[in-house]
Order: structure tokens, then sequence, then C-alpha cells
């Protein structure tokens, strides 16, 4: 499948290209002028049946026979302007109330998750941001994660006028990353394009193939993240590439060592939470 934003013709236009491209089946979305246009594509082999569209979502079901199962894909466009930004996490609201299929939501959302997110102009509206956080939340949907470049758009040609920013995303609920555990998002790079074009595989890695060395975006909120880098490269050797892959080894170790202590952490907290629910409610316990 392949989900194009922005497309900014109207029906057929989209269709003819769409048809080029090689892609005998799809949706289309009008754009609105110069504006808008969303456009959900598909070959033969994909069985998909269409659920409902606006002008900022195509929501449809997947018949998949290789899990034997049938899930929701969902291409989101969020508004660009933020007069209207509720109205778009009203339509990610709406399409959330069908929870009962393993649901995985793709596209340009036009708002960063965290601060960091951004590089370059304005900070972000932290009320902005948790807004986001919170309607992502009520939707129970978790960001996939990704490979890559941390950002995928970018305007300005000029160091000073440069503006980056991690606007498109994967996310998905329980039940999808259950179906699909192997997931990985990765950010391609673009030529024409000032948004980078998302790759969403699903399938799993040749188990004789080493995994990548991703680097997740939590580590640099973690406190002691400076000094472990630090610590790590003045501790390495040898030459430069050496001391590349000291430094990468040493950080994943260090990722494990702290996902490990959280999970017990969690587990302490899950048990007190589980002996809390069932002792009789008074004053203590509430």
């Amino acid at each position: 499948m392949v989900f194009f934003i922005e497309t900014k013709l109207g029906r057929q236009q989209m269709e003819r290209v769409r048809r080029i491209c090689g892609y005998t089946n799809g949706i289309e979305v009008d754009s609105e002028g110069s504006r808008g246009g969303l456009c959900l594509a598909w070959r033969n082999e994909v069985d998909i049946s269409l659920s409902s569209f606006s002008k900022r979502h195509i929501d449809v079901l997947v018949d998949d026979n290789e899990k034997g199962c049938k899930w929701r894909f969902t291409g989101f466009y969020g508004s660009p302007y933020t007069q209207d930004r509720s109205e778009s996490w009203a339509v990610l609201k709406s399409l959330a109330t069908n929870k009962d299929l393993s649901w995985f939501v793709v596209g340009d959302f036009n708002e960063i998750m965290y601060g960091i997110e951004k590089k370059g102009g304005l900070p972000r509206d932290e009320r902005r941001i948790e807004l986001f956080r919170r309607v992502l939340e009520e939707c129970q949907l978790h960001d996939v994660g990704y490979e890559g470049s941390w950002f995928t758009w970018e305007r300005g040609n000029l160091p000073e006028t440069n503006i980056r920013e991690r606007l498109d995303r994967g996310v998905e609920n329980a039940a999808w990353i259950n179906l699909f555990q192997a997931v990985r998002v990765q950010h391609l790079v673009h030529s024409m394009s000032d948004h980078y074009p998302l790759l969403i595989n699903t399938r799993r890695y040749d188990e004789r193939r080493s995994y990548s060395f991703k680097f997740e975006a939590w580590w640099s909120l973690e406190e002691c993240f400076e000094n472990e880098v630090r610590s790590l490269w003045e501790n390495a050797s040898g030459e430069l590439i050496q001391k590349l892959d000291f430094l990468k080894n040493g950080l994943q170790m260090w990722a494990k060592q702290i996902q490990k202590e959280r999970k017990k952490t969690k587990q302490i907290l899950m048990r007190k939470l589980t002996e809390l629910a069932e002792e009789e409610r008074d004053d203590k316990t509430l």
C-alpha cells in the first residue's frame, strides 16, 4: 500500500498518476484548490475494503491472508493550521471509537510529541504538544518509533531560517503491535518534497542478519545520557570506527539496563496496585 498526502490534485488527476505508478486500485480524496488531497493506492494482491474517508483521513479494512485476520489501516492528515487542529483531533478520536480491531495509523499529523522533535524557528507551544499526546493516549495509540533521520519535515535553506520537525509518524494500538512485532518505520531520504517519505516494513528480519543500530529519542531525555556518552567516548580506544562501535555497544547496554530496572519497578507497582484493588475501600486505599 502507498498513502499519498497533499496531492494537490483532483480525483481524476490523482487516479491517472496512481495508475501510471502501477497501482490499479485506489481511493482518492479531492484537494481543495492547491491544498490537501489524499490517495491510498494498492495492488491486486492486497485485499482492502473502504470504511470511511474525509479530507483528513482514509480508513480501510485489510484482509490479511498471511495473518489470517483483518486489521485497520488509517492514513491521516492533520491540518497544518493551528485554528483547525481541534477539528483534526476530533476526526482521529471519532475513528478510535471502533477499538475491536488491530489498528495502525500513519501520516502527517502536523504536530510533534516532544519539544526535542523540533529544531530551529520559534519553540512549539507546550500546550499544543501536550494536547497531541493526550489525543493519542485517549485513542490508545502508541508511537512506533523510527529508523533514519530524526526529522521528517524541513524548510529553509539558510542556517538562520532552517526548521526541522518530526511531523510524520506511525502509531498503533496494542493489538496491532502484537500482530506485527517486527514492524519498522524508516525515514527515507527525499529530493522533491519538504517531507521525508516513510517506509513501513512489517516483515521480520532474516534471523541470520544482525540488527542495525537505532538511536532512541527517549535516551536524550535521560538525565544521565550526556555523562554516559562522555564516559563511553573517553574510555573508547582505537580508530574512529572502533570508538563509534564501542559507543554504540555501550549505549545499547546502558539502555537495556534502564529498561530492565523500569520493568522491575513497573512489576512492583503493578503488584501494589493489584493488592490495593483487592482491599476494601477506605480513606487510606482511596
